[in-house]
């Protein structure tokens, strides 16, 4: 089997903690691509946060950003795509839900799809689908 790819999730912790448990649950599952690693910031947006999410990001393969009904306001989503932008990850932007209005985060380039959060979807942009 091929190694397991490193996953960040970016998500908003403000509405989205639930699903983003789902989605790190699913590393746990015999056909999963990816391993979760979980590097998000707990502590509210204080002092050198954004040091800490580029050096956890150093350690990383791919990000998956957690799209939901409010993510367009959450600062940390947007910071943390950002971040992955210069320094060059690969991520990718999932819908958290299939019955809401997802959106973007800010940061985000108009050129980026939010993809609908299935297994197969999911397997694919891992492995670098896009």
């Amino acid at each position: 089997m091929a190694t397991k790819k490193r996953v960040f999730i970016s998500f908003d912790v403000d509405h989205d903690e639930l699903i983003k448990k789902a989605l790190a649950a699913q590393a746990d599952l015999d056909d999963s691509p990816f391993d979760f690693k979980d590097a998000s910031v707990k502590e509210h947006l204080t002092g050198d946060w954004k040091e800490k999410v580029r050096r956890r990001m150093d350690n990383i393969d791919i990000i998956a950003v957690l799209c939901g009904e409010y993510t367009h306001t959450a600062s940390g989503v947007a910071a943390e795509v950002t971040i992955a932008q210069e320094k060059g990850k690969d991520y990718f932007l999932l819908a958290a839900y299939k019955d809401k209005n997802c959106k973007k985060p800010t940061s985000a380039k108009s050129s980026d799809k939010v993809y609908e959060w299935t297994w197969p979807n999911l397997k694919a942009l891992i492995g670098g689908a896009r």
